[in-house]
């Protein structure tokens, strides 16, 4: 598209009008909407006087319905007999039957007589395995044997397993009683040994090649 000459009389004419109509424009456009340029561009608001003690009313008085509420459904709920109340809850004296710790084949009372209890005895089970004697003895001898240290070192060697009944943190989980499973029972079909460590750690020390390693004349 050519541009326009604005050296021809009609053309300056016809810019001059559309300039002129652009100005009427913008001064009614400011002249009703004055009042609210002013206050957009001075961002004024009426104070309305609010202390922090007003804005946690209102946030009270917004959760009273919910706590009304709570409230009618706990007193309902206060109503009620708790199981606990009772003499006998049905079926609390079948929860441990066939699940006791001699019973899933992991203690024996004849080793801890702990273990031995009456069917109507609902206490929690022991934790910890009994000690082993001599271990014990350990414990009880005197400073110069360092009885605590020395006990506390035998006792680390031992697993964990053979210490507590059931794992007591999620490390226990990895490993926990191996020599029961697939890999403790099943031996290797084919035996390995590194025979780098047992010539490099031969009494005898290192050998010439045998004579059929020689080669052939």
């Amino acid at each position: 598209m050519p541009l326009i000459d604005i050296t021809k009389p009609e053309v300056i004419k016809f810019l001059i009008e559309s300039y002129e109509k652009t100005d009427r424009l913008r001064m009614r456009w400011n002249n009703l909407f004055q009042q609210k340029l002013q206050q957009t561009s001075e961002f004024r608001t009426d104070p309305k006087g609010y202390f922090e003690i007003d804005v946690l009313e209102k946030e009270m008085i917004a959760g009273m319905l919910a706590t009304t509420r709570d409230h009618i459904s706990s007193k309902r709920n206060r109503r009620l007999k708790l199981k606990t109340d009772v003499d006998q809850v049905l079926g609390i004296s079948y929860l441990k039957k066939g699940h006791t710790i001699p019973e899933v084949g992991l203690g024996d009372p004849k080793d801890d007589p702990r273990l031995e209890r009456p069917d109507d005895d609902f206490s929690e089970d022991p934790i910890m395995r009994p000690v082993d004697p001599e271990q014990n003895a350990i414990l009880h001898k005197g400073i110069p044997e360092f009885g605590r240290e020395r006990y506390l070192k035998v006792r680390s060697k031992a697993d964990p397993e053979k210490k507590y009944y059931f794992p007591e943190c999620d490390s226990w989980q990895y490993g926990w009683r191996l020599t029961d499973s697939y890999f403790g029972k099943q031996q290797p079909m084919y035996g390995r040994c590194f025979r780098l460590t047992r010539d490099t750690m031969s009494n005898s020390g290192p050998q010439p090649d045998p004579d059929h390693y020689n080669v052939p004349m």
